[in-house]
Parts: structure tokens; C-alpha cells; sequence
């Protein structure tokens, strides 16, 4: 009991201070009264491929900042904590071909904002749980589900046509999640298996090696009616 809360804490930790890195650059940037909004992903510029790396801490404003943050920190404890084995490499691929893939395909303008990576986040922990056919997990895609299913109509740009909305981050955030969530597929945690399913499992290597054994058996009265047939020819010669 005492190990399971620590693996809790412990998967919360890191989201946490993510967040408290992007709060800090806001506040810094209010109480500075500058813009930090060059630093986003400006696609097919040179200039704009520091963005891919940037571009998730930069926010427009609280509202803007507030809205990823609670998604932020649930996603990404759920993914420490479910999916410990692979979260980092995960998240930091989520982070990087979401940025990639707007820099590579989306509208020329600033886009910033931590809403790419939440997209990943979900996607990963939404189909990882359908991919790996495992009940446990299949309860997190419900979870993310139910709070987050709504996040699917932000990569259509005609449900909020008067909101500055990165549709593309979004949707690539969206892609990347899925396509990691099909390739980790057989890593990370082991879908639980129950004893009926062992014994089925048993059975069947019970009937394999049977089966083996009987062509072994056939194989051999083969090889002796052979050897019985050509010894006979000799005698007979």
C-alpha cells in the first residue's frame, strides 16, 4: 500500500513542475509586460523551428494557460503511472512530432500553446487501453472518455470560427498519440491474465506437443518401413 501511494506521488511529481515552469514564464511575462509569442512554431521558417521546443511553455494568457494545465497534470500522471516503462520516451515523442508536423503542415502564423501535447496525451491513453485488448486500461480510456472526449471537435476549425485556435496542433497532437499508441502497443505494462485463459493456454501447448508427437510417432514407422523394404530388396538380390 505504502509502494502503490509513492508510485502515485511519484507520477505526479514531473507534471507538476512542467507546470510550474509554464506558470512561472507567464507571470514573468505579465509582470515584464512582454510577449513570448515569437517563441511559438512559425511553420517552414527557420527561425520559427526553435517553436517545436518553445512553443508548448508559451501561452496567450492565464485562460489560455489554465485550460491545459488540469489536462496536463491528469494526462500526464496517468501516463507516468499506467505506462511508467515508456511515458518518458512517449511524452517526449508526442512533444516532438506534434511540434514537427505543425512546423512541416499547418497555416503560416504563431502557434503556441500546450494543447498539442494534452491532444497526444489523450489519444495515447485512449487507444493504448483498445490496442492492448487489457480491462485495466480499457478503464482509463473510458476515463479519458468521459473528461476529455469533447477535445475531438477542436481539430475542426468551422465549431470555433471566431476563436485564434492552433487546429493543426491539435490535430497533429492527435496523430501522434495514436500512431505511438499502435507502436508501444506490446511495450510497457502486460495485459493481466486470468486462470482460465492459462489453463486454455496450457491446453493448447498440451495439444501442440500431442500433435508433434504423433508425426513423430508417423515420421518413425515411415523411416522403419522404408529401411524394412530396401533390407528386403538386398536379401532378395
Amino acid at each position: 500500500m505504502a509502494n502503490e501511494k509513492t508510485n502515485i506521488i511519484r507520477s505526479m511529481v514531473p507534471p507538476l513542475l512542467f507546470l510550474t515552469l509554464l506558470w512561472i514564464i507567464k507571470l514573468g511575462e505579465i509582470l515584464a509586460h512582454i510577449d513570448l509569442g515569437f517563441l511559438g512554431v512559425y511553420p517552414r521558417s527557420f527561425t520559427g523551428l526553435i517553436g517545436i521546443i518553445t512553443a508548448p511553455m508559451i501561452h496567450a494568457d492565464l485562460k489560455h494557460l489554465f485550460a491545459n494545465s488540469i489536462p496536463l497534470f491528469v494526462l500526464g500522471s496517468c501516463i507516468l503511472y499506467f505506462y511508467k516503462e515508456i511515458a518518458l520516451k512517449t511524452i517526449v515523442l508526442i512533444y516532438l512530432i506534434s511540434g514537427i508536423s505543425v512546423w512541416v503542415g499547418a497555416r503560416e502564423a504563431y502557434h503556441i500553446g500546450a494543447s498539442g501535447v494534452v491532444y497526444g496525451l489523450a489519444a495515447f491513453l485512449f487507444f493504448s487501453g483498445i490496442f492492448r485488448k487489457d480491462i485495466r486500461l480499457l478503464a482509463i480510456t473510458m476515463l479519458v472518455t468521459f473528461l476529455y472526449g469533447s477535445l475531438v471537435w477542436g481539430i475542426f476549425p468551422d465549431f470555433y470560427p471566431e476563436k485564434n485556435i492552433s487546429y493543426e496542433s491539435h490535430f497533429w497532437g492527435l496523430i501522434a498519440g495514436s500512431v505511438l499508441a499502435f507502436y508501444f502497443r506490446k511495450d510497457g505494462p502486460k495485459r493481466k491474465k486470468y486462470n482460465w485463459e492459462i489453463e486454455e493456454e496450457m491446453e493448447e501447448i498440451k495439444a501442440e506437443e500431442s500433435r508433434r508427437e504423433e508425426e513423430r510417432s508417423i515420421e518413425t514407422a515411415k523411416n522403419r518401413m522404408i529401411r524394412y523394404i530396401y533390407e528386403n530388396d538386398n536379401k532378395s538380390d
